[in-house]
């Protein structure tokens, strides 16, 4: 295995998860493994990995649950090498991170579903990048963040903003950076357009933490019929970058 735990290997579970996979980086990929159902789903991933004379099997549903980790593993699990999470600098940027309308920073959302649903959302809606702060609370990569995004981390660069609250400033120049609030900001179509959005997202029970927020130049708020407080931060998520992206 190179070096590698198998307890530090991704395990992408579920048919869009591992075909991005193999999309994206199928260097990465080690093993794959699949049920009688997937059979013909997975022919080309099974023959991209006999090129490649790296393991493919069929297996059962108990081998394959015990294999994934959990029962929603939707029949097919690709066992990768792990990812690795640079740090974003000062500059310059990765153009990448530039192309797109909309860049996510997520800072202290500690659910990897949450993780997966936003980065699932940010790929559909054309994101290329997505931050991730250093707050103890922040969810990273995971086996259920990738099942739960359905292949979007994939088509994202992950990188660490170790401090937003510095990071934000030096890309300001470049970025309109907004921080999402649960009330007092402006709505989203009010938000100056001309430069792409940096998007910084918190904690839906305590929001983003007061230093990310001051250093952002505009807050924005969804505004709703006021029947409930909040939106869940992964939907909350998906109408901005909707909204913001337009």
């Amino acid at each position: 295995m190179r070096g590698w735990r198998d307890s530090d290997l991704d395990r992408l579970c579920g048919p869009a998860a591992a075909t991005a996979a193999f999309a994206t980086r199928p260097d990465a990929i080690l093993r794959l493994f699949y049920l009688e159902t997937r059979r013909r789903e997975v022919g080309p991933l099974c023959a991209q990995m006999a090129r490649a004379r790296r393991p493919y099997r069929e297996v059962t549903p108990d081998e394959l649950m015990r294999i994934a980790g959990t029962e929603h593993h939707g029949g097919v699990v690709a066992i990768a090498v792990p990812r690795t999470i640079a740090e974003l600098g000062n500059g310059p940027f990765p153009p990448k991170l530039l192309s797109a309308p909309v860049l996510p920073l997520l800072d202290g959302i500690g659910n990897p579903h949450n993780l997966g649903a936003i980065a699932r959302s940010a790929a559909f809606f054309g994101c290329t990048g997505l931050l991730l702060s250093n707050d103890p609370r922040q969810a990273s990569l995971s086996d259920a963040a990738y099942r739960i995004a359905e292949g979007g981390l994939e088509h994202l660069d992950i990188l660490r903003l170790p401090n937003p609250a510095v990071g934000l400033r030096a890309l300001a120049p470049r970025f309109t950076t907004v921080a999402a609030v649960a009330a007092g900001g402006m709505p989203p179509e009010a938000l100056p357009r001309g430069k792409p959005f940096l998007l910084a997202l918190g904690n839906e029970e305590i929001g983003l933490p007061g230093l990310t927020a001051a250093a952002c130049t505009h807050r924005v708020t969804l505004p709703g019929s006021g029947r409930v407080e909040s939106l869940n931060v992964s939907v909350a998520a998906a109408v901005l970058l909707h909204a913001m992206a337009g």
